[in-house]
């Protein structure tokens, strides 16, 4: 008799489950997630009415399985790249929520008499919100080409980042079994080492193994080479200490900035939803019924707590980054609740046997309530805001305005700040690659020369050598390469203390550079045989080969950089801020093929005049039009960026009929388009003349579209406006016409972000 193994007995069980549960979830209206939580609970052990999974051990491999498929999904969407756009805003506001929802779950779990662990774990759970759930609540509410949609998204891009550091943390204190600070700071130290180690190795190869095999691959090679490599980093990071979701994860990220990460991501998607869907549906199978109504009461308190505590930590958070009110309470609202990172965290504490049994089913329960409860509490952004507006005093009200205006001006950079910014940045990245080179030297290289060739000074020597040649173009650029040249040259041009500081600074460079040298040797000699040798091998960098190593150190750079911008180049994308300092901001839509405006030029249109919005930019095809003037006209296909409120923008896609927002600014080199803005103050040549006699518009080939003065915005004045003392300007344009007129005696160009 043929007999059929359990795990595919289980497996249908639960497809077959989670396919109903999930067809009426789709129909209610309601997140999937849930429907795959409720599916595994219906064939769990705890609910005997189904039929129930044998299996559960194999179970709970394929959901390790699926964690590890979702980290990568969430990385392919993620790139440190965004990171990087979304602005100093959110950050700060990601990491204050963090922060208080860590400690304020901490204090509630104490509270309610829990152990230091589970207290820990509980904060960690309610500190990072869900992704996936704001993402469908934003898209049945429309709210996608809101303001405050832009920022939201860019909290959830820090938080993705903060729970990979949450995850390494909340291990390592697990491990220990108490709050060691010198075991905490190691953990972020390696964890900040790697991760530069693996993005800057990662970006450099693997771009340039897939474009070099992009001729030999179908959809089936892509597939099963992006998982190999996505299973290869997890391994990586399992041996070197860290969980296999971070693996998936940063190479999710690292094939997120090349030019195959959408078709990946389309091709891996149905993969992820398999392995995700087990994984959620092993989230439910460990629901056990008596366990909530135990716990109903703490489950009601945490719930309260999570959704009080995220709306007020966000908010505050939101207002010290310098958001308006309405934007800070309308994202307050729109966090409330937790997800699939909390899941995974309440995963580890079961895994390391370091939390209770009834912490993971209370996060589950909580994450259902908070769910349920995020559409309705975005709804009441707009009611919430009226009521506390009218509630402040007025000179709250202003306070706040005039904290949001400030927040945003941005000094100018000296020639110091510009030097050492640019030094460090050399310094950090080349230490991290030469770090990288010696390690592999010693625990790789070395063993495997010595396992070949045999061991002793020959095997050392020849080991060495390899590293030296690996190690001499990093060494080059740590020790000698000079960023920042014009800088450099006027600080060594001014009298007085520049000079001495500069050399210093050169020989600190040359320093830490024999440091590396003596390192390396150190670790495969010893220090006595270490010390001349790295100092001969110094001057030879410097004195005999530095144009061979030189060369070589700018074609790894070229390399590096052509792979880390080729995706952003090819788009031919503008970069434009995702925030503007007031009610209006940048949002991309498609002109259809229906359109009143197609066909008709921007001049006819009169967009200001009619719509109260501005084009900054139009996409045709592989061709760009930044800026356009007012003779270009429109045509079916055209992504516009367009800018104004979101009741301008509400009534302009009205007229396009075919909307499509963007959050992904991409980065281009000499065509950068971005926000800008400038103080209009004595040494402000155009103090007195109108916005058409100045010819700043035309020297930025730019477009002003707005002016700060006393307290109050003008969104996108008239030409005949007049410049006035303490005027904020806030211009789109060219960034490098933009540096020309900052260059003049009469131009203070800043950027906004």
């Amino acid at each position: 008799m043929i007999h059929v193994p359990e795990i595919i007995e289980d497996l249908t069980l639960i497809l077959a489950a989670a396919g109903v549960t999930t067809l009426i979830f789709k129909k209610l209206k309601q997140p999937l997630v849930l429907g795959y939580i409720i599916a595994g609970f219906l064939v769990g052990p705890h609910f005997s009415f189904f039929p129930t999974v044998l299996d559960i051990p194999t179970v709970a491999t394929w959901a390790e399985i699926g964690v590890i498929f979702l980290l990568f999904s969430l990385g392919l969407e993620f790139s440190f790249k965004k990171l990087v756009k979304v602005g100093g805003s959110a950050s700060i506001t990601a990491v204050l929520e963090v922060i208080f929802m860590v400690l304020i779950g901490f204090t509630a779990g104490r509270l309610l008499g829990w152990s230091t662990m589970d207290s820990i774990f509980l904060g960690g759970i309610l500190s990072i919100s869900s992704t996936t759930i704001i993402i469908r609540a934003f898209d049945e509410l429309g709210l996608k080409s809101k303001k405050f949609a832009g920022f939201v998204f860019g909290i959830l891009v820090v938080e993705d980042l903060v729970a990979i550091l949450l995850l390494v943390l909340l291990s390592t204190l697990a491990a220990s079994q108490q709050f060691a600070g010198g075991e905490i700071l190691i953990a972020v130290l390696k964890l900040v080492f790697f991760l530069t180690l693996w993005l800057l190795a990662g970006i450099f190869i693997i771009p340039t193994f897939l474009k070099s095999a992009k001729k030999l691959m179908n959809d089936e090679m892509m597939v099963v080479i992006s998982l190999g490599l996505c299973l290869l980093m997890v391994m990586l990071a399992t041996k070197v200490g860290f969980s296999p979701a971070l693996g998936a994860f940063i190479m999710g990220s690292i094939i997120a900035e090349t030019i195959f990460a959408e078709k990946i991501e389309h091709l891996t998607k149905p993969i992820k939803d398999l392995f995700g869907a087990v994984f959620f549906v092993s989230v439910g199978m460990l629901i056990e019924p008596a366990m909530l109504v135990k716990y109903a009461g703490p489950i009601m308190v945490i719930t309260v707590v999570t959704i009080l505590g995220k709306v007020f930590s966000t908010t505050v958070g939101a207002l010290v980054s310098g958001q308006p009110l309405k934007t800070s309470i309308q994202s307050g609202v729109s966090l409330a609740q937790i997800g699939e990172f909390s899941f995974i965290i309440a995963t580890l504490g079961l895994t390391l046997n370091v939390t209770s049994d009834f912490l993971y089913p209370i996060a589950v329960a909580v994450s259902a309530i908070t769910t349920f409860t995020t559409p309705y509490l975005i709804g009441l952004a707009d009611p919430i805001y009226n009521r506390v507006e009218r509630m402040l005093p007025e000179r709250w009200r202003t306070f706040l305005t005039h904290y949001s205006s400030g927040t945003q001006t941005v000094a100018g950079r000296s020639d110091w700040k510009i030097i050492i910014h640019s030094y460090m940045l050399i310094i950090a990245i080349n230490s991290v690659l030469l770090t990288g080179i010696v390690l592999g030297a010693e625990y790789f290289l070395l063993p495997l020369i010595s396992k070949t060739l045999g061991g002793g000074i020959i095997g050392a020597t020849i080991a060495t050598a390899i590293a030296f040649t690996a190690m001499s173009p990093f060494l080059w650029a740590l020790a000698i390469k000079r960023p920042a040249k014009q800088a450099y040259a006027r600080l060594m041009l001014n009298k007085g203390s520049n000079r001495p500081r500069l050399i210093m600074l050169e020989v600190a460079r040359v320093a830490l550079a024999l440091l590396f040298i003596g390192f390396m040797l150190n670790l495969l000699f010893s220090i006595e045989l270490a010390i001349i040798p790295s100092i001969i091998f110094t001057l030879v960098l410097l004195l005999i080969a530095p144009k061979f190593v030189q060369i070589l150190y700018a074609k790894l750079e070229k390399r590096f950089l052509t792979n880390l911008n080729e995706k952003e180049i090819l788009e031919s994308q503008a970069a434009t801020p995702e925030f503007l300092p007031w009610d209006a901001h940048l949002v991309h839509f498609t002109i259809s093929s229906n359109s009143p405006f197609v066909g008709k030029t921007l001049s006819e249109l009169h967009l200001r005049k009619n719509y109260g919005v501005s084009i900054a930019l139009i996409k045709r095809g592989n061709t760009t039009i930044h800026i356009p003037e007012s003779g270009e006209r429109l045509y079916p296909g055209d992504k516009v960026a367009v800018l104004g409120t979101d009741e301008q923008l509400a009534q302009f896609r009205q007229m396009t009929e075919m909307p499509h927002i963007e959050h992904k600014f991409a980065q281009s080199n000499a065509d950068d388009v971005r926000l800008q803005h400038f103080l209009v103050d004595d040494n402000f040549g155009f103090t007195g003349k109108s916005i058409r006699d100045s010819g700043i518009q035309d020297k930025t080939r730019g477009l002003i579209v707005g002016i700060e003065r006393n307290g109050e915005r003008m969104l996108n004045p008239d030409s005949s406006t007049i410049f006035e003392n303490n005027d904020i300007v806030w211009i789109i344009g060219y960034k490098g016409l933009f540096e020309n007129l900052a260059a003049e005696p009469e131009g203070h160009v800043q950027p906004a972000i």
